[in-house]
């Protein structure tokens, strides 16, 4: 019964967003945009900084294609903003990329493109969410894939803490997010309704809490410490595979089938972590680092295999009620075909099987309840929730003036449970 009444709380928290994200055409692989020389990094940059975004993507139809791109200004809700692009990009509102590498020493032909961006060509004037959309022949309707990324103007300060929540059945499962924005550098006549607040752990965009209301509001100071609001799975440290070698196996590497092209590799499969120890070791939050051990250019020499992933339930039964999803960077964090696992009963797992560049994949496995699938996802059934899991929960802060036409994206601060935490 109680789980039931923090659901009905919590829903309208997951029902605000939709995601923005997607790779609309089937030779598009390996997807990154980060910040430069930072591929373990949220795409934020800040605004008139000179600082620059990454982006590298593949194309495995190996024929050289004409790719450009723009930028789309969103609102925190990430709906388009009403505004024409003239009105936040400052330059061409369309951009070739025109630095690509065909594929060498890797079986697996492809064309690797690169970018840099923003650039003096193209460069937002505004800050806020933005859309990164790459088209083929400067023609939007062929639309290749989308990217989001942030452009912060910092006005606001975030403090903030990691705690245990007051409800004592989720103190040792779960993280409180308790936080304050100082807007003192502002002058906001009203700031429940020009103020919104969007909290996120470990960069799951898609399930993040975006309807917080603030629980006190002191002066310049906003409170927001509801007792339901930001309330987070602990989970546990993500599983880790390194791919960076086909020659030598890693740890999670079974077996490998190099008689066919791409390559087939088989990993161990992965048990539930519900009665095991809680063990703290190095975190990727979900992200992914392509490279290789074996070239010195990894992002156009790395090679592709297609890789089974294999997740035992318990006494090898399906989860009732229940779809088992691979969540992390290497899916995007979305919850679709993309990332759902299909049962085989004949193994008594749950498989899915991805095509992935060499490199290190942080993942794991998650729940969704089939009655509610617009419910946020779950890691009771399959990873466990220990309150000491090292965590990354990420606070965004956004501001709409009475005479503007779009959210400001004015304060960005990151928390990690394991250096902010704060009550146990």
């Amino acid at each position: 019964m109680k789980s039931i009444i923090v659901f009905c709380l919590l829903l309208p928290l997951f029902l605000f967003a939709q995601s923005p994200e997607g790779i609309y055409m089937p030779t598009i692989h390996t997807v990154k945009l980060f910040k430069a020389n930072q591929q373990l990094s949220i795409p934020l940059i800040s605004l008139n900084s000179g600082e620059q975004l990454e982006l590298h993507f593949d194309d495995l139809d190996a024929n050289i294609k004409n790719y450009y791109y723009t930028f789309v200004l969103c609102d925190a809700d990430w709906q388009q903003a009403n505004l024409s692009g003239f009105d936040y990009i400052k330059g061409f509102q369309q951009q070739r990329l025109s630095d690509y590498q065909v594929s060498s020493i890797a079986l697996v032909k492809y064309i690797h493109y690169q970018a840099l961006l923003p650039n003096q060509q193209c460069m937002p004037t505004k800050s806020g969410n933005y859309l990164l959309k790459v088209f083929i022949d400067g023609d939007t309707t062929k639309l290749a894939f989308t990217k989001r990324f942030f452009i912060v103007n910092n006005k606001a300060v975030i403090t903030g803490k990691i705690m245990q929540p007051y409800d004592n059945s989720m103190a040792l499962t779960h993280h409180k997010l308790q936080f304050t924005v100082d807007v003192g550098q502002m002058n906001i006549p009203n700031p429940v309704q020009q103020i919104k607040v969007v909290a996120v752990q470990n960069y799951k965009w898609d399930e993040g809490r975006y309807n917080l209301q603030p629980a006190f509001i002191r002066g310049n100071s906003i409170e927001y410490d509801g007792e339901r609001d930001c309330i987070f799975e602990a989970s546990k440290e993500y599983r880790f595979l390194d791919l960076t070698s086909f020659r030598f196996y890693s740890f999670w590497v079974d077996r490998i089938n190099k008689e066919v092209l791409p390559n087939f590799v088989y990993l161990k499969a992965d048990g539930n972590r519900l009665k095991q120890q809680y063990a703290f070791y190095v975190n990727y939050y979900g992200w992914t680092n392509i490279g290789s051990s074996e070239v010195p250019y990894g992002w156009w020499q790395t090679d592709y295999a297609n890789v089974l992933f294999s997740y035992y339930p318990t006494e090898g039964k399906p989860l009732a009620g229940k779809d088992v999803y691979l969540t992390g960077e290497l899916t995007q964090n979305h919850f679709d075909d993309s990332s759902k696992m299909k049962f085989n009963a004949n193994r008594g797992v749950y498989e899915k099987t991805l095509l992935l560049k060499q490199g290190i994949y942080s993942y794991n496995y998650t729940t969704k309840d089939r009655k509610f699938p617009e419910a946020s996802s779950s890691f009771a059934f399959t990873e466990g929730n220990y309150w000491e899991t090292d965590n990354d929960y990420t606070v965004l802060v956004y501001y709409h003036s009475y005479s503007s036409r779009s959210d400001e994206l004015v304060g960005f601060a990151n928390l990690n449970s394991k250096t902010a935490y704060s009550g146990y």
